[in-house]
């Protein structure tokens, strides 16, 4: 999990997705914030999906993704923080 967090785009797309209305977003969604490719995106997120911090659906043509808040559970244990929240 920390290797795929080392990355600050990774980093940052972890907390978009958190984030996001509804707890979930889509590369469409977060694609603006990035002055990168969609596939370069999509491919970020594959990497935290690889790690266990983001969950995916496929919807028509769009992938959804969502934090694993067992994995942030996880991650908060290890880095002795108390919680972390992840929005409802």
């Amino acid at each position: 999990m920390f290797k795929a967090l080392g990355d600050p785009v990774r980093l940052r797309l972890l907390s978009l997705v958190a984030s996001h209305a509804g707890g979930e977003a889509c590369v469409c969604d977060i694609s603006g914030s990035f002055d990168l490719s969609q596939p370069t995106i999509s491919h970020h997120l594959r990497v935290l999906r690889e790690a266990g911090l983001l969950e995916c659906e496929r919807r028509g043509t769009w992938v959804y993704y969502w934090v694993v808040p067992a994995a942030l559970r996880q991650l908060s244990d290890v880095l002795g923080i108390e919680s972390i929240e992840v929005p409802a």
